[in-house]
């Protein structure tokens, strides 16, 4: 999958399906009523928020800092920090509904069953294992390889992830690699266990824009060749508007738009997405969006 200075009109899992007479895709992830409070301030940080995620499909959520996108996803993945809580709504993961799950639940889902890369991936490595041992460790452990069948699939991820020369990269330690070469990394962890579910939350806001691109179409291309199924988390409207199928609009802890990317671009519903569309202009979202204005 390559990106195109143009964004067509999205083809969701639910319109491809019913394009050719089949009933929409299988709903993988459902998120229904969430809320999610701070029990040290007593404040409630995200409130009835609601989202679905079909299989093959690839969801953009969008918004500001502070907003509630990021604390949804923790949820999702069993992650929430310290001190935060969900206080209503339910999660289902798979057909299974998340809200008894115990450590050992989560250990069987994360990884296999979903998974995620975040804005500063060397601060998931261990700084004092070179990258190949961190692979090769997740290898044995979670899948049960033995030392030189994990070796060897390391070096394969490694590749996978576009790194051009992996049994060098291997052997280096995160501190010596770039930002770009360590969220490449992540991603060789992330896929490693062929989940089904990929999370990529602000993946590529500390990077630099060139590297932004060749960071997004790697990730575009992982999950065509390993059937995923993409949440890709942003600030940046123009981020996810060049791969999301469809969007949402998080502001103060709640959802306040949503729709099929074209749309939400286009038709926005609130005021503050009509804000995001504005302010982005100038960064080039223009290129994305110029030819669904009729949409």
């Amino acid at each position: 999958m390559t990106f195109h200075t143009t964004l067509a009109q999205p083809v969701t899992a639910e319109t491809a399906s019913e394009t050719v007479g089949h009933p929409p895709a299988e709903t993988i992830l459902r998120v229904d009523g969430l809320r999610i409070a701070d029990l040290v301030s007593g404040s409630t940080l995200v409130d009835g928020v609601d989202f679905e995620l079909r299989r093959g499909e690839t969801l953009g959520i969008v918004g500001e800092s502070g907003s509630g996108k990021s604390i949804s996803l923790r949820a999702v993945l069993g992650l929430l920090p310290t001190g935060l809580t969900i206080t209503g709504g339910t999660i289902e993961l798979f057909g299974e509904d998340t809200s008894g799950h115990r450590a050992s639940d989560w250990n069987r889902l994360r990884g296999s069953g979903i998974t995620a890369v975040f804005q500063d991936p060397g601060s998931y490595l261990n700084p004092s294992l070179p990258i190949g041992r961190q692979i090769v460790e997740v290898l044995r452990v979670k899948r049960g390889l033995g030392r030189r069948a994990a070796g060897n699939r390391a070096l394969e991820l490694l590749g996978e992830v576009r790194i051009r020369e992996p049994e060098w990269v291997s052997r280096q330690y995160p501190h010596e690699l770039s930002g770009g070469m360590l969220q490449r990394v992540a991603l060789a962890i992330a896929i490693s266990l062929e989940p089904r579910i990929l999370i990529a939350d602000e993946a590529t806001t500390a990077l630099d824009v060139t590297v932004q691109a060749e960071v997004l179409d790697l990730i575009a291309d992982l999950v065509e060749r390993h059937d995923l199924s993409l949440i890709v988390v942003s600030h940046d409207l123009a981020v996810v508007s060049q791969v999301a199928d469809q969007v949402i609009v998080f502001r103060d802890g709640v959802v306040v738009d949503r729709g099929p990317t074209s749309h939400v671009l286009h038709r926005p519903t609130h005021d503050y997405t009509r804000l995001l569309v504005d302010e982005h202009e100038r960064y080039g979202i223009g290129r994305y969006t110029e030819d669904v204005a009729h949409v």
